[in-house]
């Protein structure tokens, strides 16, 4: 089987930044076709998007898509609320987890993995204030010895 090219179309930074990832998951999402049109074009932004699981399903929330310039009437409204598609096994997993205290499910990324729009899920764990702190000071450290080390090989 030959290897399927994936595409990345939107990253989401700030959760790396908000939150400590313990485990990443892959979900298709329901979309229309003058959406899918909108995403090739790399119309697509989920920094302030979220996932919730209700009633068995799981869906995201605050997902931007840009409506297709093409698309007339067939546009949908571009904050709509969109089904992520997993295994009925997966979903009850990560509802069990997201009962413990702390856990909530995040959006990563937004990606073509041949010719499907696919989401990375993260389920995370929230940063406290002073976690936030430490990680700027650890990549502060790491950026400062890599320029010394660049220095010394000059």
């Amino acid at each position: 089987m030959a290897k399927e090219s994936i595409k990345l179309i939107a990253n989401n930074k700030k959760a790396y930044h908000d939150y400590f990832i313990e485990d990443k998951y892959e979900a298709g999402i329901e979309l229309f076709g003058t959406e899918v049109k909108s995403i090739r074009m790399g119309k697509c932004s989920i920094k302030e998007s979220f996932i919730r699981i209700e009633k068995g399903q799981m869906y995201i929330y605050g997902m931007h898509i840009n409506p297709y310039e093409k698309g007339n009437i067939f546009n949908k409204d571009p904050l709509r609320v969109r089904r992520l598609l997993m295994h009925r096994t997966e979903i009850s997993r990560l509802d069990a987890k997201m009962a413990e205290k702390g856990y909530t499910l995040v959006p990563l990324q937004v990606y073509f993995k041949g010719s499907l729009v696919k989401v990375e899920v993260g389920l995370a764990r929230g940063k406290k204030l002073y976690d936030k702190r430490e990680t700027i000071a650890k990549k502060d450290q790491k950026r400062e010895i890599e320029r010394e080390f660049k220095q010394t090989f000059r």
